[in-house]
């Protein structure tokens, strides 16, 4: 009998969309130009597809009046707005290249991001929770105070010449965000249009920062196609039409917000609801019931937190139907809960990584409920996915080997790193993800683990390497392993195992303040055990997996 092999390919009637976003979102504009496109309460924004659609050109054209290029990076540093998603259509229609920067970015990672990628302009909110942006900035580019906007000459980041910052207020060096928009009716606005007509799908739009399994953060690059295809069969699979109205409380730094969310939305005419700058369980609520949201969008920690909310029975959440969980797995009992006290009976669960823009697999609104608990559904339209082992050999289906996926989604690569591009994406394109999957008979995939150490954190991706280099700068430490470990909340947080240098005392409170204004607060470890040594193998490799044995056993953690 002939074995079938872990190969699948996403055969699809839909053709993929051959054009860049601006066009496309022109287009929309024609069938839906009524259709409500934006909806924040929290800024009293309520926009219909054209006086959005007119607010993105004036933008465009504004930003191509300062002096900005195509081609040129423009990196957002902001928690959910309306700006937010204006700067990111905007950007793609003027051809620029949108930098997302993740707002728990401390001063060390937005210096990094902004070099790493060469940034001309940055548009940044003046504050988010405990963080100053502006005290941030002016702390990387201390020449901001004295120079007039954009006219900045920083010496630690010479390409860096704009900053554009929300809000009324006025900062010196800085342009506000409303003075950048042509007024309607603008000449600019012509030469917008020719700049558009001339962009190819297949251009850099937005790159994406993931942190690497070697330390610093690598720009994942991702185009035109990539991310409105991935947007437009996102939706097509929470069979989303022009009716809906997506609540999205997941931030649109993420490829979840911004492709998950808002281009699922604006490909299908429906209605992006943004319920505040943040995750924010009653706002969420109110903001369900108050706009009669018919889909939502979150990582299990959401789900959770929403469903345990004391006054959760008081709203009436029954417009609900679809809406994507993604970012971790889901406990079954979590879901089985949000199809029956939140009516998302077509709730649908995806998988995919940044790299491939995101999504590669999800499943369909009418899978069983059991399959859609159990798995990450099947392959996506007009993607090819293969299961290897470690010789890079296809398996039969049910065995586990590593997930490769090929086809429109895969990045150009990492933004500067020809290198690591290469360590991801091999000679015919298969990128590999590092992750460890089966598929079975019927084409449903299941993630079994990873391939490396990753901690996945409430959603949030944390790679052990990155934090270990950066404590390995403090003078007390000697060496430093990360490891994950359960986490009844979170999934899993971090934990830190220390070796001090000889004679040298630390407390955890001591190795917590060196991280804290310095890293993403999620990034911080938990859990600190200062230890004499790792469990090694004979050639000296360190058994982390022994390691994270030991720390959940003594932190009294049942994994």
């Amino acid at each position: 009998m002939h074995q079938q092999l872990s190969y699948v390919h996403g055969a699809h009637d839909v053709p993929l969309i051959g054009e860049t976003i601006g066009p496309f979102l022109s287009n929309i504009v024609r069938q839906y130009g009524d259709n409500e496109a934006l909806v924040v309460p929290h800024q009293g924004v309520r926009w219909t597809y054209k006086e959005f659609n007119e607010r993105v050109s004036r933008l465009a054209a504004g930003l191509l009046a300062l002096g900005l290029h195509p081609g040129d990076r423009i990196g957002i540093w902001s928690q959910n707005c309306a700006e937010w998603v204006l700067v990111q259509f905007a950007t793609a229609r003027a051809g620029l290249v949108m930098v997302n920067i993740n707002p728990a970015y401390r001063r060390s990672e937005l210096e990094y991001v902004l070099d790493k990628v060469q940034c001309a302009a940055l548009i940044l909110s003046p504050a988010f929770k405990s963080s100053d942006y502006l005290e941030i900035l002016a702390d990387v580019v201390p020449e901001i105070r004295q120079s007039e906007p954009g006219k900045l000459q920083a010496a630690r980041l010479p390409q860096l010449r704009h900053i554009i910052r929300l809000g009324t207020d006025t900062t010196p060096g800085m342009f506000n965000f409303d003075e950048i928009l042509v007024p309607a009716g603008d000449p600019r606005l012509e030469e917008l249009a020719q700049i558009e007509a001339g962009l190819q799908f297949d251009e850099p739009v937005n790159i994406q920062f993931t942190s690497g399994t070697t330390g610093a953060p690598k720009g994942a690059t991702l185009t035109h196609h990539n991310i409105l295809n991935n947007g437009f069969f996102v939706g097509e699979a929470m069979k989303l039409t022009s009716i809906d109205k997506l609540c999205i409380p997941v931030p649109l730094y993420h490829c979840f917000g911004m492709v998950l969310g808002n281009l699922a939305c604006v490909t299908h005419g429906a209605t992006m609801v943004f319920p505040g700058e943040s995750f924010e369980p009653k706002s969420v609520l109110e903001t369900v019931q108050a706009e009669r949201c018919t889909g939502l969008h979150g990582v299990p920690t959401m789900f959770i937190t929403l469903l345990d909310h004391p006054d959760f029975a008081e709203y009436d959440l029954s417009t609900l139907r679809t809406g994507i969980m993604a970012g971790s797995p889901c406990p079954a009992e979590v879901m089985s809960r949000v199809i029956s006290k939140m009516h998302l009976a077509e709730i649908t669960i995806a998988y995919g990584m940044t790299e491939t823009s995101p999504v590669s697999f999800q499943s369909s609104v009418d899978d069983p409920v059991p399959l859609r608990v159990a798995t990450i559904g099947r392959v996506h339209p007009h993607l090819e996915v293969k299961i290897v082992d470690t010789d890079g050999k296809i398996v039969p289906r049910g065995v586990k080997g590593e997930l490769l996926t090929r086809g429109y989604s895969v990045m150009l690569g990492y933004w500067g790193d020809e290198e690591k591009t290469r360590e991801t994406i091999d000679a015919a394109r298969w990128m590999h993800t590092g992750d460890l999957a089966v598929i079975d008979e019927q084409g449903f995939a299941t993630i079994v683990g990873r391939a490396k150490d990753m901690v996945i954190r409430g959603g949030e991706n944390i790679y052990p390497r990155e934090i270990e280099e950066f404590l390995y700068k403090h003078p007390k430490i000697l060496d430093v392993q990360c490891v994950g470990v359960p986490d009844a909340k979170y999934g899993e947080e971090l934990c830190a195992c220390i070796v001090l240098r000889p004679g040298m005392e630390a407390n955890e409170d001591e190795i917590r303040d060196f991280c804290k204004g310095q890293i993403a607060h999620y990034k911080v470890p938990r859990h600190i055990r200062f230890v004499s040594g790792f469990p090694m193998t004979v050639t000296g490799k360190i058994q982390k997996y022994l390691l994270r044995q030991q720390v959940t056993t003594e932190l009294g953690l049942a994994g």
